[in-house]
């Protein structure tokens, strides 16, 4: 038993945004299926390369594609043609949510827009993802991840005060997005079956990235001021600050209300001596001395190692500290490994295989990551039987007219 159990969504989407929001439904209960273009699939599946490392994973899948889209069923359409248009149709009156995104204009062309689709099925729920939403000048324009990055502001608020704008990895504008989107269909979902309506959803790159960054949006709209990127070597408070230990690797401290641990943090690292110091007395007094401050616990950390130094600071007091991870070690962190963060399954291909899992824990209707991802048309026969309806002769006849 799952919360999403019983919804059955189609899935026109491509590259991460769209596919992303409807894995995040899968692993919740939904049954997805992804409807693709005949002999040319999502793009995702022709990615070879990412940062100059290679997607490919065995039986020819590539980890790109694999990530967007497990747990869904694929059907493969020639969407240009008619008779495709009167599969997805059937399909339609027979699902609860259809999410596409693709360019503005391409639905309405090929006839899958929420106007007509909702003619055929009332209830529907209709999921569009785009870059800049979905009015205004450039509400017709196309977008990709980078781009919801730069408009958004977050590239100015990564790194130091010198640096260029920062780019990100991992797709965080779409992934952002697609949380968005996802969180929108589960609230449309739920608006219909509370008072019995379908509608439509957008959500874009730009909106879900400002409201990944609410706090310093609101500074702006309620304080009239941008907050500032950070140097490192001049924390304004050097208990909110990360430094580099003996081993290498970083740690982080994040004490909120640093005048509480100053004095008790100072003991515990051998240095009572500074907590008297007429320069650091207070937080006013640190901002003020910042670089001092920092220069001297810079030489403190490289004394231990990383873990040593997280063991030591636990056993003298309530710090609020952690190791730095990089995605390397993200994998057999304790607390990921623990809270399931990371899930095992059976891959018909690669065996048993690790996942991202789903970060929101429910006690009696969890989520949880089971299947790969489809490969291209891998369950069209299957769908058009059990959802749509179709017979052997008219799958027949689909074949012959070129549709499936």
């Amino acid at each position: 038993m799952q919360p999403l159990s019983g919804i059955r969504v189609l899935d026109w989407t491509i590259w991460q945004f769209g596919p992303m929001s409807t894995v995040m439904l899968a692993d919740l209960g939904a049954e997805v299926i992804k409807i693709e273009q005949k002999g040319v699939g999502d793009p995702g599946r022709g990615l070879v390369r990412i940062r100059g490392i290679p997607t490919d994973l065995p039986g020819g899948r590539n980890y790109y594609f694999e990530s967007c889209n497990r747990h869904k069923k694929g059907i493969a359409l020639d969407l240009k043609m008619p008779g495709a248009r009167e599969v997805v149709y059937r399909l339609v009156s027979n699902s609860d949510v259809f999410v596409q995104n693709f360019r503005p204009g391409v639905a309405e062309r090929l006839g899958l827009d929420y106007a007509t689709l909702s003619g055929h099925n009332p209830r529907l729920i209709y999921a569009s993802a785009s870059g800049w939403g979905s009015r205004g000048p450039e509400s017709q324009e196309p977008a990709f991840d980078y781009l919801g990055l730069a408009r958004s502001g977050i590239m100015f608020a990564a790194g130091e005060p010198d640096m260029p704008p920062l780019g990100l990895t991992g797709g965080i504008s779409d992934q952002m997005g697609a949380i968005m989107l996802a969180h929108g269909v589960v609230l449309a979902v739920l608006s219909r079956e509370r008072y019995g309506i379908g509608q439509e959803v957008h959500v874009s790159h730009l909106g879900s990235m400002m409201a990944l960054q609410g706090l310093s949006v609101a500074a702006m709209c309620l304080l009239g001021k941008e907050f500032p990127r950070q140097a490192r070597d001049r924390a304004w408070n050097p208990l909110w600050n990360h430094y580099r230990c003996r081993d290498g690797r970083w740690l982080a401290l994040a004490h909120l209300q640093p005048d509480r641990y100053w004095a008790d943090f100072c003991r515990a690292v051998g240095r009572p001596e500074l907590a008297a110091d007429p320069r650091f007395a207070t937080a006013l007094d640190r901002e003020q001395h910042a670089a001092e401050v920092v220069a001297i616990l810079d030489g403190i950390f490289m004394k231990r190692t990383a873990q040593q130094w997280v063991r030591f600071l636990k056993e003298r007091g309530d710090f609020i500290v952690t190791p730095v991870n990089s995605i390397a070690d993200l994998l057999d962190d304790p607390q990921v490994v623990e809270n399931q963060y990371i899930q095992e399954h059976d891959h018909p291909d690669m065996g048993r295989v690790r996942a991202v899992g789903p970060p929101v824990e429910l006690s009696a209707t969890p989520g949880q990551v089971a299947f790969p991802a489809p490969h291209l048309g891998e369950h069209t026969e299957q769908v058009l039987r059990e959802v749509g309806g179709y017979t052997a002769e008219e799958m027949e006849a689909l074949k012959r007219q070129g549709v499936i």
